[in-house]
Order: C-alpha cells, then sequence, then structure tokens
C-alpha cells in the first residue's frame, strides 16, 4: 500500500458513496486520463477481464466471428471471445518481446479471409510488462483494416518510443488485479479513443439501461462497474505508481548483474531503447526443462517462490481445437521459463537468498 488510500476510503465511507457511483471513481478516472494522455478516455471496471469482454461488444463481435488472440498470455485475454461465442484464432509470439508475430499474424489473417470472414479484432498483449512490437502489429491492422484490442494487463507504466503502453489499440485494456504492479484489490479500465465510445462502454456496464425514468432495458448489459470503494484504493496505489515501476525495474537490473556471463540462464529483457518495460515480473529461461525443475525445486526448498510462465492457450485444453499459426516459440519458452521473485517490497536480505540460490544452481 502506498500511504493515501484508506484516507480515500475513509472519503468514501464519510459521504455515503458506497456503491459504484461516487468521486473517487470519477478522480480516478481523471488520473488516469492525464497520466495516459493520447486522448484517452477512461471507464473504471470490476475487471480487465470485463474490459476486454466490453472491447468486444463495442467492436459488434457476435456468434460465429473470427478475433485473432496472442496465444502466449493468460486465460483471461481469450476467455470474453467465448462469453461470445466467437471463434478464437491463436498467434504465436515472436522471440525479442515473446508478444504477436506479425509475420503469423498476417498469416492468421489470410486465413480467416480465405474461409469468408474477416476478423472482427486483434487481441495482443504486452506481456509481464513488455510492451508489444507497436509498429509492425498496427501496420498490419490498418493494411487489413481490422482494429486492435490492446490488452496491457500487465503493462502500467511500460512505453513505446516514449508513448505509454494502453494508448496504442483502437480499445485497450489495463488490470488492477491484487497482483498487478498496482491495485484496486480487483478491478481494470477500458481506454477508448473518444467519448462516444466511453459513454457506450459505461452504458453496457451498468446494465444497458434505457434513457426512461422506469427500468427498462434493450439489449444486455453487465454489473461491470468499479465501486467507489475500490477506485479509492486505486486513486491511493496511483500517487506511487513511478515508485513501484523503479522498484520493479531495480529488481530487473538485480537479476541482470546477478546471471550475466551465466550460458545457462537468459534474463528477458527490452530488445533496445524504443522499449521501456516496467518488468512487472522478471522472468528466465533455462537451456533446459531438467535444469528448470532443478532450480524451481531449490528454491521452493528456501522459502522462495518462483512460478511457471503461461501455458500458451493453443496448449491449453480449453483451447486445443482452435486454430494456431506459428512455430510454437511461446510452447518453447513455456517450457523453459521461470517467474522469479519481483514484487516491489523485496529487500536487500531477500535478494541476497535470490542470488545465493541462483550462483549455487546455474553454473
Amino acid at each position: 500500500m502506498g500511504g493515501n488510500e484508506l484516507k480515500y476510503i475513509k472519503d468514501a465511507f464519510y459521504t455515503n458513496w458506497i456503491s459504484q457511483y461516487g468521486s473517487n471513481i470519477d478522480e480516478f478516472e481523471n488520473s488516469l486520463e492525464e497520466y495516459l494522455g493520447n486522448s484517452s478516455h477512461v471507464t473504471a471496471l470490476s475487471s480487465g477481464t470485463a474490459a476486454i469482454h466490453l472491447a468486444l461488444r463495442l467492436l459488434n463481435v457476435e456468434e460465429g466471428d473470427f478475433v485473432i488472440c496472442q496465444s502466449f498470455t493468460f486465460v483471461a485475454t481469450a476467455n470474453p471471445i467465448l462469453y461470445l461465442k466467437a471463434v478464437p484464432v491463436f498467434v504465436d509470439s515472436e522471440n525479442q518481446t515473446w508478444n504477436m508475430c506479425p509475420d503469423a499474424l498476417e498469416e492468421a489473417i489470410k486465413y480467416c479471409i480465405q474461409q469468408g470472414k474477416k476478423p472482427k479484432a486483434i487481441i495482443t498483449v504486452s506481456l509481464y510488462g513488455m510492451p508489444f512490437n507497436v509498429d509492425d502489429i498496427l501496420q498490419i491492422s490498418r493494411k487489413y483494416e481490422i482494429p486492435v484490442i490492446e490488452d496491457s494487463a500487465e503493462a502500467l507504466g511500460s512505453k513505446y518510443k516514449g508513448r505509454p503502453c494502453g494508448t496504442f489499440g483502437d480499445l485497450s485494456i489495463i488490470s488492477f488485479n491484487g497482483n498487478k504492479i498496482i491495485t484496486t484489490a480487483g478491478g481494470g479500465i477500458l481506454i477508448s479513443r473518444n467519448s462516444d465510445a466511453k459513454r457506450r462502454a459505461l452504458f453496457l456496464a451498468t446494465q444497458a439501461k434505457d434513457n426512461e425514468e422506469f427500468y427498462s432495458h434493450s439489449e444486455i448489459g453487465y454489473n461491470y462497474r468499479m465501486d467507489n470503494i475500490a477506485a479509492g484504493i486505486g486513486r491511493g496505489q496511483l500517487e506511487t505508481l513511478e515508485e513501484k515501476i523503479s522498484q520493479r525495474r531495480k529488481n530487473h537490473d538485480f537479476y541482470q548483474q546477478t546471471v550475466k556471463n551465466n550460458g545457462n540462464i537468459k534474463l528477458f529483457s527490452a530488445p533496445n531503447s524504443d522499449f521501456y518495460s516496467n518488468y512487472w515480473l522478471s522472468t528466465i529461461i533455462l537451456k533446459d526443462t531438467l535444469l528448470k525443475e532443478k532450480l524451481k525445486a531449490e528454491f521452493s526448498q528456501n522459502n522462495i517462490e518462483t512460478r511457471y510462465l503461461w501455458k500458451p492457450m493453443h496448449l491449453q485444453p480449453l483451447y486445443k481445437d482452435y486454430k494456431f499459426f506459428g512455430n510454437n516459440l511461446s510452447g518453447t519458452l513455456f517450457e523453459g521459463g521461470l517467474c522469479l521473485p519481483s514484487g516491489t517490497n523485496l529487500t536487500d536480505n531477500c535478494r541476497a537468498r535470490i542470488s545465493e540460490v541462483l550462483q549455487n544452481e546455474i553454473h
């Protein structure tokens, strides 16, 4: 916690706004719009997943439509496609950013067109805080006139060529789940490029109530609005965002120093100065699966938690029968990778313990 979260929560209690209305929501949205810039219009919602669902609704995705989705991601990126009974088409990663491969994307688009239906949307992800290959993906998007939904759930504070993640898609989302760089306990935002899209998103997020004095509903809506308490937490968290980014990047610098000149381990890092990552998670690739499992077990023996990388969607039981385009780089990364401790509260003592395990086991 940053310090002022409780103050804003108390404000909600004192003003008796314990609901999906209140000044915390307005101020949180306004602060995020100012932070993101680039004509960003923010709608605060109950989760990043809800934001993706609404983004698909705003793009009129319907049953049977193709939606292209990055395979290397958390399942919440893809599930809203199935909510709408649309058809996901998965695309592999490229090696530099681990995000959507432009060549595989174009191959997937051509396949869909050959089936008689151009995709309704492209969902690309900035994985672990690393911006996706913005120029190439957007060039393909414009070439085929397919809108981009930018999943920056993990990338608040990351930038591509100096511009914040969350501002590149026709619609973009950011998550404030409990494990993100800042949190609202559970929540997210949908970022649109104009006020009309924001009004439409808010309408759908509040049960799609028609403009009548009585309760009239002409289409399906959702209970997706962020509440005033959660937004108060977000306001306090946002005030310390830059400090949290600095701490995450400090973790990455520590790992970079610890594993340098070690041929058995590779730290996932920005490919060049165009990419500025918040390094939400510091991740590594080991030379083989046996070494990965040995290292994970040794960390566990020392009461240090590590986690596997996301298992790509095309390898998930839920999605294994859908089309996939690429060379399975994401599968190779999953087989060889680990997420290392990356919290903003890592102490020097924590880092010393981590370093000891790495240096003893990886040689």
